[in-house]
């Protein structure tokens, strides 16, 4: 091992606080066994869940065995760290059917066969050792560990006290205490002493640490990254269309690639930093590229194409930068079915029948009944004031729509204005 990985960590802007500082970093000076919590509370990794994602990859390169504990007891309790109000509970069949999901999300970071040449990281359930845990047992082993002053005075629980209006329930307030004896667990099955999370999880994982000491066990220790939200305030992964998922069921390679290339100018270098893998020479050079060309979007496209490749491939990548590139330049003769389908998914469709395109549709006729616009009058309005565009080239006269008009996608794009798209599909 040659850097150690707190100084990684803090490098890249993935480190909050943690138990002991330079306890800590002795013990990262060889290699340990780390350990992360992830709630399978949705059936998709979203983009927020890449922050512990890739801190456990750079605590794994840096020589470390990493564990990714899926909370398939804890996701069905409920974490009021965060939360202003009781979760629903998820059915187990949820449950399982969402750890299946997300373990495949993992496995594009973090390597658990051996072939990244890493030492093999675990994945486990806390549903698996939680679940055969009798009450009375409970009580006796963990129960009797805590205090309710302690509970009582961890700001998780004491928000939720003070709010009259939602409280807390026993289930939630009791929390801690089974993270707690995960970190319990992975000490005894893995010699486990270490845990990492995020912020929110600071109270929960000393209560680990606490347990762990107070049962004899070896100093234990605690580690918290930031919870990143954009320079707007807006949290991370969250857009107009709504949450940003890695699952292409759910956000698609575009739209996930387009949420990378329209971040904030003031997030890309950190956000750089954060989601790819890239030195940070390297970063500091394209941050310089940025800060000369602003309107280049270098760091941009950078952030866009890196990450997607990660989660989805180079391919896949290559062709969101490409279809970018031909969308923005006019040329949507490049984009082929898929991706035109994507690039307009969230705008309206209208059909149309091939013969009447062989006789050619007024422009004014198609827009107006297509939706486009509101009446025909209108739309002889805009043709006029040079508003109205097919296939991104703008209309004029007494423009007639024809077969000639498909794209090679088998579409005819219409748009009014800047930013008004209606996608036309040919029968």
């Amino acid at each position: 091992m040659s850097k150690n990985a707190l100084d990684t960590l803090k490098e890249r802007g993935l480190f909050n606080q943690c138990t002991d500082e330079e306890a800590v970093r002795e013990h990262l000076d060889q290699p340990r066994t780390i350990y992360c919590g992830f709630d399978p509370t949705a059936s998709s990794m979203q983009l927020g869940n890449l922050v512990p994602t890739f801190a456990l990859a750079h605590l794994q390169r840096a020589g470390h065995k990493v564990i990714v504990l899926m909370g398939g007891a804890t996701g069905m309790i409920g974490d009021p760290s965060g939360k202003s109000a009781e979760r629903n509970f998820l059915t187990e069949e949820a449950l399982r059917s969402n750890l299946e999901t997300m373990k495949e999300g993992f496995s594009k970071f973090i390597d658990f066969d051996g072939s990244m040449g890493y030492t093999p990281a675990v994945m486990v359930d806390n549903y698996d050792w939680t679940s055969k845990i009798n009450i009375i047992e409970w009580l006796r082993t963990i129960g009797k560990q805590f205090t309710v002053n302690y509970m009582m005075a961890k700001e998780s629980v004491r928000a939720r006290l003070e709010d009259r209006d939602q409280g807390i329930s026993y289930t939630e307030f009791t929390y801690m205490m089974v993270q707690a004896n995960d970190f319990a667990h992975l000490y005894d099955e893995y010699g486990c002493r270490f845990q990492v999370g995020g912020g929110d999880q600071w109270g929960n994982i000393v209560s680990g640490v606490d347990l762990i000491r107070r049962r004899g066990g070896e100093p234990s220790y605690g580690l918290t990254f930031p919870l990143v939200t954009t320079a707007s305030g807006q949290k991370l992964g969250k857009s107009e269309g709504g949450t940003i998922y890695l699952d292409t069921d759910k956000t698609s390679i575009w739209d996930f690639y387009q949420y990378l290339v329209r971040v904030d100018d003031r997030d890309v270098v950190a956000f750089l930093k954060y989601f790819t893998f890239l030195p940070l020479e390297e970063i500091e050079q394209v941050a310089k590229q940025h800060e000369e060309n602003p309107g280049a979007r270098i760091g941009h496209k950078r952030l866009a194409w890196e990450l997607t490749t990660l989660v989805h491939g180079k391919d896949q990548a290559d062709r969101m930068a490409k279809g970018a590139e031909a969308l923005y330049a006019g040329r949507l003769e490049e984009l082929d079915a898929d991706l035109i389908r994507q690039v307009f998914s969230g705008g309206p469709v209208a059909y149309v029948a091939g013969d009447a395109l062989a006789e050619g549709i007024p422009l004014v006729d198609l827009t107006a009944d297509a939706g486009l616009l509101k009446s025909k009058g209108e739309a002889r309005r805009m043709l006029k004031q040079g508003a109205l565009y097919v296939n991104d080239k703008r209309a004029e006269g007494e423009r007639v729509v024809g077969k000639e008009d498909v794209l090679p996608s088998g579409v005819i794009v219409l748009r009014k204005g800047k930013k008004d798209y209606l996608l036309v599909q040919v029968k």
